[in-house]
């Protein structure tokens, strides 16, 4: 069986067996490979097997991961190499019957998910979806493709907009996932006179009553958390709606020239009004565009919403049950991005995609009519991953032009935007979307054989 041994640290000589399919590295009580010592990460580093090898990556620590002195994102392991975590070396031993030969330096390819073990896994993911789906419940009546939806981001690693008019239990919806998820969940609520720094923190003087001496201390706001909702987001200027930006994409907060990361997993849920436009601030093009998902929740049918006033009316409050913690979240964003795709499924997206923007050679002529801008690579980027997220929550492994279809909408209504011509007609970004996915062809039958 492959391991760790501890070359270097306070318990040098310890080996740590790789017993599971994927095992996390880091100072949480919950992580498979546990060292609470300083410089590791919360979460520090993801070990997994990929057929034969072992694979390490990176999980955005605060001091990164160092193989053979060389810091890395992800890298395939061979026997004797080291793999630094701080002030911690470890030795990777392959055991037994594992390759011991150098591998390739060449970008690894996604691993099939076909083998039985991984078959597995998929399983697994999906038992994971229905019993959050489950414990949702309890507390939301309906609702069940948002509630799908918001799932997806957070495997895919995404974040969410969510738009519905007040009393749709928006809030209520991240905070009860954020139970399920045994995740620590933080709210903001959006104000006109909100300030980059309640979001991101803030630096304060302090002095040191021994030394007498003056120094900064950095105090972390509530963007240092696991699931962020951002409450009412374009009820704030955009100054501070780009306070999100750096935390949404790179993961981290910069503060004061010094670089603080956020403890993955980080979700960021945001809620607007589509209906009470009076002192908002409609969220930059650059910021939307960070957001994987573009949610809108509506009304719900007539027995929920009986159902919804029967449940809230009464003396009895449901309590949903955590189902997956940060761990389990980690490891499942992990298989979503090893699912594999083909080339005809990835040129559909693509395709798609090039098709929204007007005046280009792709681009049906009621797109260069309506829009005045479409989407960018980041669009096609997001409709794949959904797709991936999509075909593995239904139990399969065989993404399909299908899974990308059901991923356009909420991947496309925030990235095309309606001229005057449209507005005039009365025409949606909903009926753009809903015409072009009749208008762009999927791959043939002779594209798949050749």
């Amino acid at each position: 069986m492959a391991r760790f041994v501890v070359r270097q640290g306070p318990n040098a000589g310890e080996a740590f067996p790789l017993a599971k399919e994927i095992v996390t590295i880091g100072r949480d009580e919950k992580c498979g490979i546990r060292l609470n010592f300083e410089g590791i990460s919360r979460n520090h580093a993801q070990v997994f097997r990929e057929g034969a090898d072992w694979l390490v990556t990176d999980l955005m620590s605060t001091n990164g991961t160092i193989v053979n002195g060389e810091k890395v994102e992800q890298r395939a392991l061979k026997a004797g190499d080291t793999v630094k975590l701080g002030d911690i070396v470890l030795v990777f031993d392959a055991g037994a019957g594992e390759p011991t030969g150098p591998i390739a330096s060449a970008p690894v390819p996604p691993p099939s998910l076909a083998a039985g073990d991984d078959l597995e896994v998929v399983k697994r993911l999906k038992r994971s979806r229905e019993a959050i789906e489950h414990e949702v419940a309890k507390v939301i009546i309906g609702q069940r493709e948002v509630i799908r939806q918001v799932i997806i981001a957070l495997f895919c690693r995404g974040h969410g907009l969510i738009e519905g008019v007040p009393g749709l239990a928006k809030t209520l919806l991240v905070s009860t996932l954020a139970k399920v998820l045994k995740l620590d969940f933080r709210r903001i609520q959006f104000t006109p006179d909100l300030m980059p720094s309640d979001i991101t923190g803030t630096e304060v003087l302090e002095e040191a009553p021994d030394t007498r001496q003056r120094f900064f201390k950095f105090l972390k706001g509530p963007v240092f958390t696991n699931i962020l909702l951002a409450d009412e987001i374009n009820r704030t200027p955009p100054k501070t709606q780009a306070a999100l930006l750096e935390a949404m994409q790179e993961y981290r907060v910069t503060m004061g020239g010094t670089t603080h990361r956020l403890e993955p997993p980080f979700f960021v849920l945001a809620t607007q009004n589509p209906i009470e436009q009076e002192g908002t601030y409609p969220l930059p093009e650059a910021q939307l565009d960070r957001f994987m998902f573009h949610i809108r929740i509506g009304y719900p049918p007539k027995e929920e919403e009986v159902d919804i006033v029967l449940a809230t009316t009464r003396d009895a409050a449901a309590d949903p049950r955590p189902v997956l913690s940060g761990e389990d979240i980690l490891a499942l964003q992990g298989v979503v991005r090893r699912v594999p795709v083909s080339r005809h499924v990835a040129t559909y997206a693509a395709a798609l995609a090039r098709a929204t923007r007007p005046k280009t050679p792709e681009a049906p002529d009621f797109v260069t009519e309506w829009l005045s801008w479409g989407a960018g690579p980041r669009a096609a980027q997001y409709m794949v991953l959904g797709a991936k997220a999509h075909a593995i929550l239904d139990g399969r492994v065989n993404v399909t032009c299908a899974d990308v279809r059901a991923m356009a909408p909420p991947v496309l209504r925030h990235r095309i935007f309606t001229n005057f011509n449209a507005d005039s007609e009365g025409v949606r970004v909903e009926d753009v979307i809903e015409k072009l996915l009749r208008a762009v062809p999927e791959p043939s039958e002779k594209d798949y054989r050749s």
